[in-house]
């Protein structure tokens, strides 16, 4: 049970880019969520699985397993979604997806974008976070900040968008 929550029902289990199919994975999760439910629900759906993988990862760790193994992407889980919480932060109706107006789609898909970008090339502190810190922490802990940083980025793209160069465009 322990290698299906870690791996996001086994997609850390292709053959390649497990990162970028874990985060495949979680990113209509995530919307899913967002549509039925609210923001608040899936940031502390984030936020209580990632205090459960810090224990089973700490966990698998002192067994021998491997630090920060590449088929572990529950913490590429977490990231998306942490993304999704603050970008687009909002419930719509289900048949509103694919209105680009209200931003959902496109804010969900740059979140994507901008958290595969900060995972991949860990800049500043995300980067610090991954190399220095051990156990679980060290596994989750660049993908939580690279979440915030891509729905921060997101949100600000996007309201730029809407109040800067939209009206530009459309005059």
């Amino acid at each position: 049970m322990n290698w299906f929550f870690l791996t996001v029902g086994y997609s850390g289990l292709s053959p390649k880019a497990p990162g970028t199919m874990g985060t495949l994975v979680s990113l209509p999760l995530g919307m899913a969520i967002l549509l039925y439910f609210d923001t608040t629900t899936l940031f502390l759906a984030a936020l209580l699985i990632t205090v459960i993988a810090v224990k089973i990862i700490n966990e698998q760790e002192e067994k021998g397993a491997k630090h920060d193994d590449q088929r572990i992407v529950i913490d590429e889980l977490v990231g998306m979604w942490f993304a999704l919480s603050i970008a687009p932060a909002t419930t719509i109706a289900t048949n509103a997806i694919f209105h680009l107006e209200n931003g959902f789609l496109i804010q969900s898909l740059l979140s994507f974008v901008l958290f595969r970008y900060f995972d991949i090339t860990k800049p500043s502190i995300i980067g610090r976070i991954d190399r220095e810190a051990k156990g679980g922490i060290g596994v989750m802990g660049d993908d939580v900040i690279a979440g915030f940083a891509a729905g921060i980025s997101a949100a600000a793209l996007w309201q730029g968008w809407v109040y800067y160069l939209q009206p530009l465009v459309s005059s």
